[in-house]
């Protein structure tokens, strides 16, 4: 059997308005055009083929316009920042929102690269859910400390926001908040909504706000599932973005700013990548894999992620304490007929085998599960969250233990309890996708102001 060119998941085991729309792109690799970033507007550097842009042959780059091609390796954010010398920080004193990610493509720490450049005033960094250096597993963080290799003050923003982090923001004396994390592309990874956070407690304190992009690494060709709505909000989502937003972090901080920031927009600057196309997956980056959090080890587990996460909210383990979380599921009792069930549905681009395993921690921990295992063979056809909702509804079906967490985890993950009762109601997996299509449909049309890559 031949597979897609877009590989294979799993086979070996392992696995409003934005502010000023007119914003300026990179007008070469040497140096940077921008606009004065004045309060309540936003600025986007080093960007091509976005609508009101200037591409990178110093041409306008209407909407529509032919890109030009992709380099070998993409450009993050960071690295187009520091080509320009770190202008847009000059003067600033500044703090860094960030955890291993944060890398520089020969692997340095964008923190240790700051800290030793004497054209930046870095002055504090700021850790997110599971801390500054990834130590902490989910729901937790690692709590206030001074970095050991640059001696810098790092403070805690998990469980933070609003007035008590722009408090943290103005204790730590900085004028400016940089942000760069690896985002994998699903809603209710946290991330984003630490970036969300940081905005709007930015915003308050009347600090300026910089975001450096890097790849949506499951690619931004659409967005998918379900339209958070807002009752369901907390911190897997706290505004009305859809499940699979395709997007990346300086996308979301454009949309933030101009959909859901309302009178009080923060001083945004989003640093675009170069090289980064819409239909492109990590592999295709030429950039290093550093685990964003301890169990999105590879970027395949973030193809997975936006549909089998939704397992968090169920009686099921989704994988967590393997070595392939999030492409395992399953349970005690659970046998083949589980796999059978979820292939017979003709889910494009996967297959679910049959599979065993035994959680060294989370749900399960100890016991021999059965259940299936994900195999993507076309990543460009494969849709992860009706790839959740199938299997789902077929272990619904063939396994008389399931059950949803008791507190409704799954309403907070999905983004309503729709999803929740059409299951239970015995509805398939394009009836549950018929209700929430009309909701996605109006996100992509918001989306669609706010892209800043071809």
């Amino acid at each position: 059997m031949t597979l897609s060119r877009r590989g294979v998941l799993g086979l070996a085991g392992a696995v409003g308005s934005a502010g000023a729309m007119g914003a300026l792109g990179a007008a070469g690799p040497a140096g940077t055009a921008r606009t004065a970033g004045t309060a309540g507007t936003a600025e986007t550097i080093g960007t091509a083929g976005a609508k009101g842009t200037v591409g990178t042959s110093g041409t306008a780059g209407a909407a529509g316009a032919a890109a030009p091609r992709a380099a070998s390796r993409v450009r993050t954010g960071f690295e187009r920042l520091a080509a320009d010398g770190y202008a847009v920080l000059a003067g600033q004193r500044v703090g860094v929102v960030t955890n291993p990610t944060g890398i520089t493509p020969d692997a340095r720490h964008l923190v240790d690269v700051l800290h030793a450049d004497e054209r930046v005033d870095l002055v504090a960094v700021f850790g997110p859910e599971h801390g500054f250096r990834g130590t902490a597993q989910a729901g937790d963080s690692e709590g206030a400390s001074r970095d050991p290799a640059t001696g810098l003050p790092v403070y805690d923003t998990y469980g933070k926001s609003g007035q008590r982090l722009a408090d943290v923001f103005t204790a730590a004396g900085i004028d400016t908040v940089v942000f760069d994390i690896q985002d994998v592309g699903a809603r209710f990874y946290t991330y984003i909504w630490t970036l969300y956070d940081c905005m709007r407690a930015a915003a308050l304190a009347g600090k300026a706000v910089v975001v450096l992009d890097r790849p949506n690494p499951v690619g931004g060709r659409r967005a998918a599932g379900p339209v958070l709505e807002r009752p369901y909000a907390g911190f897997v989502g706290r505004e009305p973005i859809a499940l699979a937003h395709g997007m990346t972090a300086a996308e979301l901080a454009r949309l933030f700013n101009g959909e859901f920031l309302g009178a009080a927009p923060v001083r945004l600057t989003t640093v675009g990548m170069s090289g980064w196309r819409r239909g492109s997956f990590f592999g295709e980056t030429g950039l290093p894999w550093v685990p964003p959090s301890p169990n999105m080890p590879t970027p395949d587990t973030a193809l997975a992620y936006a549909g089998t996460c939704l397992f968090e909210g169920t009686n099921l383990s989704e994988g967590r304490g393997t070595t392939t979380p999030f492409e395992v599921l399953g349970a005690e009792g659970i046998d083949r007929r589980w796999a059978e069930a979820a292939n017979a549905l003709g889910l494009p681009g996967v297959w679910f085998r049959e599979a065993y395993f035994t959680p060294t921690f989370s749900k399960h921990m100890g016991k021999v599960c059965g259940g299936v295992r994900l195999i993507v063979h076309d990543r460009e056809a494969f849709d992860p969250v009706r790839a959740g909702i199938g299997l789902l509804v077929t272990a619904r079906r063939v396994w008389s233990g399931f059950g949803w967490r008791p507190d409704h985890w799954i309403d907070r993950l999905t983004g309503s309890d729709r999803v929740r009762k059409l299951i239970d109601a015995g509805a398939g997996v394009e009836e549950v996708a018929d209700d929430w299509a009309a909701g996605l449909a109006r996100f992509e049309a918001v989306r669609a102001r706010y892209l800043l890559y071809p």
